[in-house]
């Protein structure tokens, strides 16, 4: 990270230089850690800044009568510290000292991190309203004066907008107002160099008999902005903005709009057109007036026949006045002038068709034969939009009429349709089978027995009454008449604002005007009743009923379509008749929790779990609450508010051991659970002894339960723990190990045992029966195995029956809060609510956005179901170290072997004399070591061709238990054997766990113990018993494990204590692995009741003493 390159500098030959190398001064926070920072070295020293500016800084620093110079330089990644002092080798504790402070001094940093000092700058930029300018650099300078920041400006023409005093009032607002005499006109004029169109606003003096009076001034309307009223007064002004200044053809999509802005023209001010021809320049006299119209203009295009052809000729309707299209005279690309009016035509299909028919003398011929083609591709696409009259074509007939149905049978109908977030309403008008929207121009045409076509004439009263009706229903219709769509629109959340729609519709349906389309917006048709809603919680024995009653007039919504509505967010409810009923706003986010918090069953009743009794007060009205069901949520509070004041526990008499005060509480937790049938989750820290509360739990189960045959899933690892720990506390308990080829494959003798032990892994081959029978309880031990909801151990786990349910772990979140839901799912079926809403309300929120309410959320929903106590919190009730044992059974080649190298060992003892045995200990030795490799791993027999298999239960069930805990504890893992801990980090990298070493042949010995102490990423530390197992301080660790069993305790003690001493902040846990069956068990046990005998093997020195050690001992250690 750092080191000394005085080759670098020149022009400071007197000083001596340290680099610190790769450090970015963004983020300082990250090298918190580097051994340059030190606080303690600043006492007594005074530094002074004489000097700071960008990437550069010089300070004087006083110690004792001394002074010294230390400057600072930075050139990314690298930072250059010099010091004047006579010191020329490492850091000098004047550079440290600078360094310590400056790493932690906001100011001094700002000159040396770009990202602190742009934001200064932009903060000083706000002021003038250049913030988002490049280059601040170029208007403001940094200066640290007087021990502070200070903002200098470098551009003298800067003013700073919120500096009020600099303009007086009249400055600031400056007269716009007019003289009697004076007004403000609008002048259309052609751009003098692009010759497009430009809107400015004037004023102008008036003559006593109102003509324009010179000068005509222009007129800031960026002034006039901040005058207006309301916003269409802003449009106007935003639009002559925008035109004034215009140098955009036509095409540019934004003129349209502003036009059409000035074409509202709400101050009614006058308009004048500009002729350049007479004055380049705005005069009176280069104006000429006229009529801005917001008449509707619409074209209209006439079919005649013209011999063998067909005439397409093509007007424009003014008013009453009908224009040849090759007459019109276009005016500023958008406007079409008549006499002294200018019409503004926004639709595009009309300025089209103008451009077209003045190019061919207002006429197009078409040939017969290609008249349907071009009446197919040309003229119906435009017969919406464009009146198209056939004169030749004769109107249909009374018979024809009548024939047809034309006229008698007709119908109103609005179809509705999507667009985004808009709902569009097209109303038609069907005559006999032809459709027509009302909007539309588009003509009737009919086929006689003859093949000739006829015209039918809309019937434009019953259309225009259509609209009408329309247009009165809503405010926004009425803006959309000016715009050539067919149907009208409105936006999803107006429409289905039921205080609107259930009244138009009723409307409609009193009209007789039908209705299509509604199943496009995810429903087909309404009720137009209100909803009647009716709900009541009563108390069942595990769940608390809801009966739901949502009632449209006659018609109820089922079960199923009212959550189906409120899961798609819809108002509309499916009813029995096939009609939607409308939910009232405030009842879908009421439905939604409800339907979260619980499931329907069979009679239509919401069961919501009782485990959720802190959710009915919120979920739920007092009034919808049965009496007994308030009485029953107010004991379930009481008793869950603190469970340590249940009543007294008493700890079964046929229970061996004492437990502690917090365990005790343990087993109150427990059957305050049991008492209301309720599951949850033991998450105990590991080592506080979750599996003597549960084996106390289960005994006390004997007065409780009629049937108290209890199943325990656990880690196949743990199966010899469990066992020990029974025959330990509980020998009373009768328990059945499904275990092995001969396991027992049937649940006929169940009935005899208290507890039955299987692995999840002999589970998933077993769980056909066993899901057959009903247990007590099941635990699952080392529950995380289940924490994937999607697996099968989860599936398997969920099928077992059970009166109850407990889960155990030390680790109940691993990755993320989706490991809490598969274990208290299982624990407590209904608490989470599904795998869907559980990801929706809390994963997603709490892990990716570390939302805080739902965090408190959840929390206050699992509480009362998770026990949770860590070293910590319990301290004074634990020893100074807290010692595990886990006992790691070998597989069958292991055993194999094992039980090979054990049988001639034992048959070298037994043929040798004790006078032998004593004399030569080294043969004893050697063959107890190869026994004691073997119980750690068969690759540890180098020179014996006995297995090229890796057989190692002990190194299975380590990497287990580091993946398990790696995230809260920091780890030592202790061995004997050197190439025991190759093998261990070999398997560990495998897992993508990076682990340090320490054996007899490390050379870097302390710097690797200070990566392991100050780095945060490396979390293990693998150390060879004789290398480390005295003189380190390892007191980042908190978990330790011991591979493989010493004979003399006090160096397995010593090796603890590496990580226990002075300076701990965490509590230790010492884990020993033993394998059960072999030398090592019995080394356990001679540790625990025979420590003369270790001492007698292992003396002071480490050497061999065998004086007191007999033949019958050593046969001791063997089966």
């Amino acid at each position: 990270m750092s080191k000394q390159d005085p080759q670098l500098i020149n022009y400071h030959s007197d000083y001596h230089q340290y680099l610190i190398t790769d450090i970015d001064m963004d983020r300082t926070d990250r090298y918190s850690y580097f051994q340059e920072i030190d606080s303690t070295t600043n006492i007594g020293i005074l530094i002074e800044v004489e000097h700071l500016s960008v990437n550069d800084a010089r300070f004087r620093i006083r110690l004792s009568e001394n002074e010294e110079t230390v400057l600072l330089k930075y050139t990314k990644p690298v930072l250059s510290i010099y010091c004047s002092c006579s010191e020329k080798q490492g850091l000098c504790q004047h550079q440290q000292a600078v360094f310590a402070t400056f790493i932690r001094q906001e100011d001094w940093l700002t000159f040396f991190s770009p990202m602190r000092y742009q934001k200064l700058l932009s903060k000083a930029a706000l002021a003038y309203g250049i913030e988002q300018e490049h280059a601040l650099e170029e208007y403001f300078e940094l200066r640290y004066t007087n021990n502070t920041i200070e903002v200098s400006v470098l551009n003298n023409h800067l003013i700073p907008l919120n500096n009020i005093d600099l303009f007086n009032k009249e400055t600031l607002n400056p007269s716009t107002h007019h003289t009697d005499t004076g007004r403000l006109i609008i002048v259309f004029r052609k751009h003098k160099f692009y010759k497009h169109l430009q809107v400015q606003l004037f004023e102008s003096e008036i003559t006593k008999n109102g003509k324009l009076k010179n000068p005509v001034k222009p007129v800031d309307t960026s002034e006039q902005i901040w005058k207006c009223k309301d916003i269409t007064e802003s449009r106007f002004f935003t639009a002559i903005r925008l035109l004034e200044q215009n140098t955009q053809d036509a095409s540019d999509p934004n003129l349209p709009k502003a036009l059409e802005a000035v074409v509202h023209n709400p101050f009614q001010l006058e308009v004048f057109v500009h002729d350049a021809s007479l004055s380049e320049n705005i005069l009176a006299s280069s104006l000429n007036a006229v009529l801005l119209k917001q008449s509707s203009v619409q074209s209209k295009l006439c079919i005649r026949k013209k011999g063998s052809f067909l005439s397409v000729e093509g007007y424009l309707l003014v008013g009453r006045e009908e224009i040849a299209l090759s007459d019109v005279n276009i005016q500023f690309d958008y406007f079409v002038q008549v006499k002294h009016s200018l019409y503004f035509i926004h639709d595009k299909t009309v300025r089209s068709l103008i451009q077209i028919f003045k190019n061919r003398n207002n006429a197009l011929w078409i040939h017969v034969s290609k008249f349907e083609y071009f009446k197919t591709q040309i003229l119906d696409p435009l017969s919406d939009q464009v009146s198209i009259s056939y004169p030749d074509i004769p109107r249909a007939s009374k018979k024809q009429l009548d024939q047809h149905l034309y006229y008698t049978d007709t119908e109103a109908i609005i179809y509705l349709d999507e667009s985004q977030e808009y709902v569009t309403l097209t109303p038609v008008m069907r005559y006999g089978d032809v459709e027509v929207p009302v909007r539309s121009k588009r003509q009737i045409f009919g086929i006689d027995e003859s093949g000739k076509s006829y015209i039918v004439e809309r019937q434009q009263d019953r259309e225009t009454a259509l609209s009408g009706l329309l247009i009165r229903q809503h405010p926004y219709f009425e803006e959309q008449l000016d715009e050539s769509f067919l149907y009208f629109y409105l936006h999803r959340k107006h429409f289905l604002n039921e205080d609107w729609f259930l009244n138009v519709f009723e409307e409609w349906h009193s009209q007789g005007i039908r209705v299509i389309g509604f199943d496009t917006l995810k429903n087909n048709t309404i009720s137009p009743f209100k909803a009647n809603i009716n709900i009541e919680v009563l108390s069942g024995i595990n769940w608390f009923n809801v009966n739901v009653n949502v009632n449209f007039g006659r018609k109820k919504a089922s079960a199923k379509n009212l959550e189906k509505a409120v899961r798609n967010k819809s108002k509309f409810v499916l009813l029995d008749d096939g009609t939607h009923g409308i939910l009232p706003e405030e009842w879908l986010e009421k439905f939604k929790e409800y339907f979260q918090a619980g499931e329907w069953n069979d009679e239509e009743q919401l069961l919501i779990a009782k485990t959720n009794f802190n959710d009915i007060d919120r979920l739920f009205e007092t009034s919808q609450l049965h009496e007994s069901t308030k009485q029953e949520i107010e004991q379930l509070k009481n008793k869950a508010k603190n469970f340590k004041d249940l009543n007294k526990v008493n700890v079964s008499k046929h229970f061996n051991g004492k437990l502690r005060s917090y365990q005790l509480e343990g087993l109150k937790w427990l059957n305050f659970l049991d008492d209301f049938n309720f599951g949850g989750c033991l998450a105990d820290d590991m080592g506080l002894g979750k599996t003597i509360q549960i084996i106390a739990f289960i005994l006390s189960q004997r007065d409780k339960a009629v049937q108290n045959c209890n199943l325990l899933v656990l880690p196949k690892t743990l199966l010899f723990n469990w066992q020990h720990e029974l025959e330990k506390f509980a020998p009373s308990i009768p328990y059945l190990l499904l275990d092995g080829i001969d396991r027992v494959r049937n649940t006929t003798d169940f009935d005899q045992y208290e507890l039955i032990l299987i692995s999840y892994h002999t589970l998933l081959t077993d769980i056909n029966y066993l899901k057959k029978f009903r247990f007590n309880y099941v635990f699952l031990d080392e529950s995380q195995q289940i924490k994937n909801p999607n697996s099968q151990r989860y599936k398997a786990a969920c099928l077992l029956q059970s009166r109850n349910r407990i889960v155990m772990t030390g680790t109940p979140i691993e990755n993320s809060t989706m490991d809490l839901y598969a274990q208290l799912s299982f624990a407590s079926p209904g608490l989470l609510g599904s795998k869907k809403y559980f990801k929706d309300v809390f994963t997603t929120p709490i892990d990716a956005f570390s939302d805080r309410k739902r965090t408190e959320m959840l929390y206050n929903k699992i509480n009362p179901f998770i026990l949770r106590r860590t070293k910590a919190e319990v301290a004074r009730e634990l020893p100074e170290k807290n010692e595990l044992i886990i006992y790691c059974e070998m597989k069958p080649a292991q055993r194999r072997i094992y039980d090979l190298y054990e049988k001639e060992f034992r048959e070298f003892i037994s043929a040798t004399e004790g006078d032998e045995i004593r004399k030569s200990p080294m043969y004893v030795l050697k063959g107890l070591t190869k026994l004691r490799q073997i119980c750690n791993s068969t690759k540890l027999l180098k020179t014996e061709d006995l297995s090229t298999e890796d057989n190692s239960a002990k190194i299975e069930t380590l990497i287990e238990q580091i993946e398990d805990n790696i995230a809260y504890h920091k780890i030592i893992v202790f061995s004997q054997f050197v190439s025991m801990l190759y093998l261990i980090q070999k398997a560990l990298s495998a897992k993508g766990i990076n682990a340090y070493m320490l054996t007899g042949k490390t050379k870097n010995r302390e710097q690797v113990v200070h990566n392991f102490q100050q780095q945060e990423d490396n979390r293990v530390f693998l150390i060879s018993l004789k290398a480390g197992g005295t003189g380190l301080n390892l007191t980042a660790a908190s978990l330790v494990y011991l591979v493989d069993p010493w004979w003399n305790p006090a160096v397995e003690n010593q090796a603890i204590d590496r990580a226990y001493r002075i300076g701990q902040q965490q509590t230790v846990t010492a884990v020993r692995l033993i394998t059960p069956d072999t030398v090592e068990e019995k080394m356990i046990k001679m540790q625990q009741s025979k420590n003369e005998l270790a001492s007698a093997l292992i003396g002071k020195e480490g050497n061999p003493l065998l004086q007191n050690f007999t033949k019958e001992q050593l046969l001791s250690l063997l089966r």
